[in-house]
């Protein structure tokens, strides 16, 4: 197929727009993109020249990409932009937390037209933990300088969602009160929920396994936040059963697994293959950045895929994997709105998005 402007090709299709409906909403959601997965993953909108359009996230990809084929309600600003999507693209996480930070860091990279924000509203924070000869405290800081009385953990996306995690961890794990230089009122407390000075050490280690997302200690922690909650709904204190299950879903966010954002500068090149398709990632100064798929011949990308780091392996395998599946189908859909039949990758013309030449 041949584009506004020449060079190597990447995978794509010319769907040209789909009907507006009499007050200009886009009609009705494209077939193929009932081929994403209900999971939590980063999408990509482009138009028939390739260029991003927009880029978004989710905790359900399927049900989250054809809303806006329809009422947009309070994303009516995009209601212009729909009906110039030619493409859809996709990435599934592992969590919603990993598709936050994935979506920020694609965005501080290379803003698309139709976003509004670089790198979103949301704040990167660490929580960091400290044990002192007197006392231990859980904290958010905004930097992840380590000293020699504490451990720093995170990052993470979100100051409300992760104070929201420290009010759950001390519900239930109450370092506060296991100090020796306590005041009255805090002794008092202490004793009433059975926290000693001689118990900060079991505490801080159960924390640090929790943050360290220690399968045992999540779940140990999540039943006694849920016990806590339900007790709080059978005395009919709707509000606080409501405070603790957003400390739940808070919890959920911290120990969630994320590799778009690690605490170490790592640097890597990732690639998966499948059908004729090269997804790359790259990832530099511990962020993945920047994401890219087009055509690739086998024997070209076998190389790139076998000095994909093993950790990364199995991310970028299923995400070339969906990528060539909805490629195919919006192909297919593009040569049957056009009569005819597909027989390989449909190509248009790259930007400075895609990938170099390998």
């Amino acid at each position: 197929m041949e584009g506004a402007r020449g060079g190597r090709g990447v995978v794509g299709t010319e769907l040209g727009g789909p009907a507006l409906t009499a007050d200009g909403r886009a009609g009705r959601a494209p077939s193929y993109v009932s081929l994403l997965p209900a999971e939590p993953g980063v999408y990509r909108f482009r138009d028939v020249r390739d260029r991003a359009l927009y880029i978004g996230r989710t905790a359900d990809l399927r049900r989250r990409v054809p809303s806006y084929w329809g009422s947009l309600r309070d994303r009516r600003h995009l209601r212009r932009m729909v009906p110039n999507i030619a493409r859809v693209e996709a990435l599934v996480c592992a969590s919603e937390h990993e598709a936050a930070w994935l979506e920020r860091n694609l965005m501080e990279h290379r803003k698309p037209r139709w976003n509004r924000s670089r790198g979103g509203q949301e704040l990167p924070v660490y929580l960091r933990l400290t044990e002192r000869s007197a006392s231990a405290a859980l904290s958010i800081v905004h930097e992840g300088m380590a000293d020699a009385d504490g451990r720093i953990f995170g990052p993470y996306l979100g100051g409300r969602k992760v104070r929201l995690a420290v009010s759950a961890l001390h519900r239930v794990l109450p370092l506060a009160y296991a100090g020796d230089r306590l005041t009255g009122s805090e002794r008092d407390m202490a004793r009433a929920l059975g926290v000693s000075q001689s118990g900060r050490a079991e505490l801080v280690g159960a924390v640090t396994a929790v943050l360290d997302r220690d399968p045992n200690a999540v779940a140990a922690v999540r039943d006694r936040l849920v016990s806590r909650r339900d007790d709080a709904a059978a005395a009919l204190l709707f509000e606080l059963a409501a405070r603790i299950q957003a400390e739940i879903d808070a919890v959920e966010w911290v120990v969630a697994a994320q590799r778009a954002t690690l605490p170490e500068p790592a640097r890597a090149d990732v690639y998966g293959w499948a059908d004729g398709i090269l997804v790359g990632i790259q990832v530099r100064e511990g962020r993945l950045r920047e994401w890219t798929q087009r055509y690739c011949d086998e024997s070209t990308a076998t190389a790139l895929v076998a000095a994909t780091p093993a950790p990364w392996q199995d991310f970028a395998q299923c995400n070339a994997e969906l990528a060539a599946r909805l490629t195919r189908a919006q192909a297919a859909q593009a040569a049957a709105n056009a009569g005819s039949t597909v027989e390989g990758p449909v190509l248009v013309p790259t930007t400075s998005e895609t990938l170099p030449s390998v």
